[in-house]
């Protein structure tokens, strides 16, 4: 659920979670491949006249190649995310604010969210830290050995 009707903050907090599909339209035009759902989970409290606060996690996989020896691999992540949605026009300036037009029924989570994962999927993965990438000369993988190539041995 990322869009919360406002009367459900009557009672104080309202709590959102949520599984999002790889293929939700919140994440269209991401540069991301998920190798499964997008978990997300928070809650949804007011912070004043017309002001609301989520704070949240956002958890998933994305599907990538490692960025030295190019092996195929999936990398977690998860961020915590604290973001305001506010009808001020002033606040909205500032990074982690979402602006909100009057009437406020509905606080939509989605931009915030898609922002979150955009940040906290590993843009350059790697299949581990002491990964020897590929020889520059033949291409071989070096985590499997040296490649024994003529170029590999002349001195640097």
């Amino acid at each position: 659920m990322l869009r919360v009707d406002v009367r459900a903050l009557r009672h104080g907090v309202a709590p959102t979670e949520a599984t999002l599909a790889p293929d939700d339209p919140a994440f269209h035009g991401l540069e991301v491949i998920f190798a499964g759902p997008v978990a997300i989970a928070g809650q949804l409290q007011a912070a004043g006249s017309g002001t609301f606060r989520w704070t949240g996690t956002v958890r998933g996989q994305v599907r990538g190649e490692c960025r030295r020896c190019l092996a195929p691999l999936i990398s977690p992540f998860e961020t915590t995310v604290e973001a305001v949605f506010t009808t001020d026009a002033e606040a909205a300036d500032d990074p982690g604010v979402y602006r909100l037009i009057e009437p406020v029924t509905v606080v939509d989570l989605g931009h915030a969210v898609r922002e979150e994962v955009a940040l906290a999927a590993p843009a350059y993965p790697l299949c581990r830290e002491d990964c020897a990438g590929l020889c520059p000369h033949c291409g071989a993988d070096l985590n499997q050995g040296p490649c024994g190539c003529a170029r590999s041995q002349l001195p640097v």
